[in-house]
């Protein structure tokens, strides 16, 4: 029986070494594929999300960082990064209904912490799985957000 997708739906992967550089290049890439699918009002939002989940992966990971970012629907696309280590963050840890719910605070005098609030700041929805060493042989979670055009304003005010 052949399967048929729905039109406009698309998905790119990509596989980044435990580099510095990492955050740039997956920044780069993301914006291009939303700008080349005509999402261009999504272009700074999905930078900035994938920056801040790209560069936790790197600080928090010690191996290589995959990431994937796929049209949902409705001009909606969800940005999904796995690393190597199994602890889901802070900001991450609590499923809530549509990214909803109090978001942690953060000490203002605190070195690092403040990226994946940015995350959840600006998507409008969110989430994580983690997998021990026993899921499959793999060990490792997943953080992902969807962002859309609603996500915009919010993007804004928190790089203003």
């Amino acid at each position: 029986m052949a399967t048929v997708s729905p039109e406009n739906r698309w998905s790119y992967s990509l596989t980044l070494p435990h580099d510095p550089r990492s955050a740039r290049i997956a920044r780069l890439t993301l914006r291009g594929a939303v700008e080349s699918h005509g999402m261009g009002e999504l272009a700074d939002v999905t930078e900035l999300v994938t920056s801040e989940l790209v560069t936790n992966a790197y600080l928090y990971s010690d191996g290589p960082t995959d990431v994937r970012i796929k049209y949902v629907a409705d001009d909606r696309v969800r940005i999904s990064v796995w690393d190597r280590n199994p602890e889901v963050p802070a900001p991450f840890e609590r499923p809530v209904v549509q990214g909803k719910g109090r978001i942690p605070e953060i000490d203002p005098e605190a070195p690092r912490g403040r990226g994946l609030r940015i995350v959840r700041l600006c998507a409008d929805n969110w989430g994580s799985w983690s997998a021990g060493a026993s899921y499959l042989g793999f060990q490792g979670k997943l953080l992902w957000c969807e962002v859309s055009p609603a996500s915009v304003p919010f993007a804004v005010a928190v790089t203003a």
